[in-house]
């Protein structure tokens, strides 16, 4: 007999100073609200800047593709790099060589859907993250108090930032 995984619909509370951590097989998925108005710049293969405008209910969500505490300190980080840097993303061409070198890929905005068939660093949509085989097809999104999360994972914990 084989089991399946159950998928599930559930609501957690995040302040602007917390992070959740979903703790997949294949990776880590962190998940902070932006915490303020803000902007993000992507660069993109075409030599072009996009700009997106965040509100502070809007999600930064990080996924790392191996698990433990040094990949929670670089999602950590990260998140820290755009929420208080105004760090940009950058977008690679598809078939870059350095796509597999990738150890986080990042995506902002209300919703974003976790596909485990993209390759990492090459999409500037923000609302397709690559993750992990079994994180894949996870629904993230924001809600005025907190994030929900469609899909079915190992563990979470929320830490402060």
């Amino acid at each position: 007999m084989s089991l399946l995984s159950v998928r599930k619909r559930r609501t957690y509370r995040i302040g602007t100073d917390e992070i959740i951590f979903i703790i997949g097989k294949s990776g880590v998925i962190g998940i902070a609200k932006a915490g303020s108005r803000n902007q993000i710049i992507i660069g993109t293969p075409d030599k072009d800047e996009i700009v997106i405008f965040l509100e502070k209910d809007d999600l930064i969500v990080v996924s790392g593709f191996i698990k433990g505490n040094l990949m929670e300190k670089g999602i950590k980080s990260l998140i820290y790099l755009i929420r208080e840097l105004g760090s940009p993303l950058i977008v690679l061409p598809p078939d870059h060589p350095t796509s597999k070198h990738l150890p986080l890929v990042v995506a902002v905005g209300q919703l974003i859907h976790l596909d485990c068939n993209i390759t990492p660093g090459t999409h500037p949509e923000q609302d397709i993250l690559c993750a992990g085989e079994d994180l894949s097809g996870m629904i993230i999104s924001s809600t005025a108090k907190g994030v929900e999360i469609d899909g079915a994972f190992e563990e979470i914990k929320k830490e402060k930032l």
